[in-house]
């Protein structure tokens, strides 16, 4: 159905190939996953398939991609759409209508489709992805997630013979990505529809692929073959194989299921043992004080009797299905909006920073001593036409040490170029880069909204690095997420939002574990032993073989 013949992909003024050799067949009504470490061409290969590279990014295409035997060189996307359907790592930039319903609709009415069968495929699509409720809805009033949800039935409405997707489920609670896995499964299993797709959150997919394309390194050409079979060599994996060979379980599990049929030596050997507890919190004055929060957005109340204290080093995840107001309260900590009742006060601004402040009543300029917030859209934040120019000024904006900010891109993400343009980065570098921006000025508190979005393990890891060092130095971090490995790895607390309220708000082991949807895959495999990351097991297993 896809096939990639001798494909090399180099944009203009790159100072090498995007991709490069790249041969491969997907075959017709197959779910292929597309894995590799952020920045080693995975949308540009996926670009390919719907004619985007090289007749929309620019660049030159050497060798043969055919789909359903069009040759992409000759035929435009225009020319592929009744075949290709193609969701991208941005929702906003497919929307083209302004309500939920009329998106859903008009790639259809593009395609001439009957109106009656229009009508009938709006309905079965609101409800295979539970957007009926939001049919009305302005698409500009969604959360991030509901955005995706909203983009992917979108060209599911056009029933394509392939489609292809790039981080579908980045920007979902665990329980909508299950439900657009399950329709993708439907689609291949009951319909025959090729899906490639992209995604970093690999625990959430490996599972259901019949076949994985790993590309190692830029350039590289890519290894093909079974999930479990690949996983065995990718430098990207997910906690469940990751566990698979710290215990060198053969052949690697792939699934929680499979897991568990494997576990019983490995928890009588952590029997023993007791997980490491996080580090102990300062003492001092909060640096975040919420009280009786509730936020309106015109009729819809986002918030409503939110409680919340952050102290200092202390890290908090914010969780909980798309919609139910994690953003809204990010966003108000920085004076985005105004509270309806109930009050926010920030900490002073370091020792003898002086009293706290209310958000919304502060200038931006002086809030930036106080808090910073990296968005859902790094892109927010970036403005200047190269990464080192967006350093530079990170630096002048923070009053750090020239060079402070470009240091720490380095660390989240080698290999940028100071050249390069933002615009140009993948999602992942991109958000790096708007991380680093903000982590320049090290604000006692700093907020992230879905900060691993786009990031591969190894960028997700160093990540969690430079956290931890903020932690212990005293900078308290709330991040709003859908990653519950993160959280795992990461939080002392979790607290989760339902409905514009607190539900849930207690150490990060006590809460994720007693939740089916939150619980991070070790949790999972290791019950009922309290057990939350591979870390711990290493580390565990570690000191038990030193004991012997």
């Amino acid at each position: 159905m896809i096939r990639f013949e001798q494909v090399s992909v180099t944009y203009d003024d790159a100072p090498r190939p995007a991709l490069q050799g790249v041969d491969l067949t997907v075959p017709e009504g197959e779910l292929c996953l597309l894995v590799g470490p952020s920045g080693v061409g995975k949308s540009t290969l996926l670009g390919a398939v719907p004619g985007l590279v090289p007749h929309f990014t620019g660049g030159t295409l050497r060798g043969r991609v055919t789909v359903a035997g069009r040759d992409t060189r000759t035929h435009k996307p225009r020319e592929l759409a009744d075949v290709v359907g193609w969701v991208g790592q941005d929702p906003l930039a497919h929307f083209v209508t302004d309500t939920v319903e009329d998106e859903l609709a008009y790639g259809m009415e593009s395609l001439g489709v009957p109106p009656d069968t229009m009508r009938r495929r709006v309905e079965e699509t609101l409800d295979l992805l539970g957007l009926a409720p939001l049919r009305d809805r302005p698409i500009a009033t969604l959360s991030g997630g509901q955005r995706q949800r909203v983009a992917i039935g979108s060209v599911l409405t056009t029933h394509p013979r392939v489609l292809v997707l790039d981080e579908p489920t980045s920007a979902l609670d665990p329980a909508a990505a299950e439900e657009v896995l399950a329709v993708l499964q439907r689609l291949v299993h009951d319909l025959g529809t090729t899906v490639l797709m992209a995604e970093h959150r690999l625990e959430r997919v490996v599972q259901y692929a019949d076949q994985l394309i790993l590309l190692p390194s830029p350039g590289a050409a890519p290894v093909i073959g079974d999930p479990a079979g690949v996983m065995a060599v990718s430098p990207v994996r997910p906690p469940v194989v990751d566990l698979g060979r710290l215990a060198g379980w053969s052949p690697l599990p792939l699934s929680i299921r499979d897991a568990r049929r494997k576990a019983a030596p490995l928890r009588e050997r952590l029997a023993p043992h007791t997980p490491d507890g996080a580090a102990d919190l300062r003492a001092g004055e909060p640096v975040a004080e919420v009280a009786r929060l509730a936020v309106r957005h015109g009729r819809v109340e986002a918030l409503r009797g939110v409680d919340l204290v952050v102290r200092p080093g202390e890290t908090v995840a914010l969780m909980g299905r798309n919609g139910a107001g994690k953003s809204t309260l990010l966003s108000t900590l920085v004076g985005m909006h105004t509270p309806a009742s109930g009050s926010v006060r920030l900490g002073a601004a370091g020792p003898g920073g002086g009293p706290g402040v209310v958000p919304h009543r502060t200038r931006p300029a002086d809030l930036l001593r106080h808090v910073g917030l990296v968005p859902q859209e790094p892109r927010d934040l970036l403005y200047a036409d190269t990464v080192a120019a967006e350093c530079e000024a990170a630096d002048r904006d923070a009053g750090a040490a020239p060079g402070s900010c470009r240091e720490l891109v380095g660390r989240l993400l080698p290999g940028v170029a100071d050249s390069a343009h933002p615009r140009d980065l993948s999602e992942g570098q991109r958000l790096a880069l708007a991380l680093a921006v903000v982590l320049t000025a090290r604000p006692p508190l700093l907020l992230l909204d879905e900060p691993t979005r786009g990031l591969d393990y190894a960028a997700k890891a160093r990540l969690v690095e430079i956290l931890r060092g903020l932690a212990a130095e005293g900078h308290a971090t709330v991040l709003a997420t859908h990653d519950v490995e993160l959280a795992a790895e990461l939080a002392h607390r979790v607290v989760i939002l339902a409905d514009g309220e607190v539900v849930a708000d207690g150490p990060t082991a006590r809460v994720v574990v007693s939740s089916p949807a939150f619980a991070p895959q070790v949790s999972k495999v290791l019950a009922p032993q309290p057990w939350l990351t591979v870390r711990q097991v290493r580390r565990a297993l570690g000191e038990a073989e030193r004991a012997v």
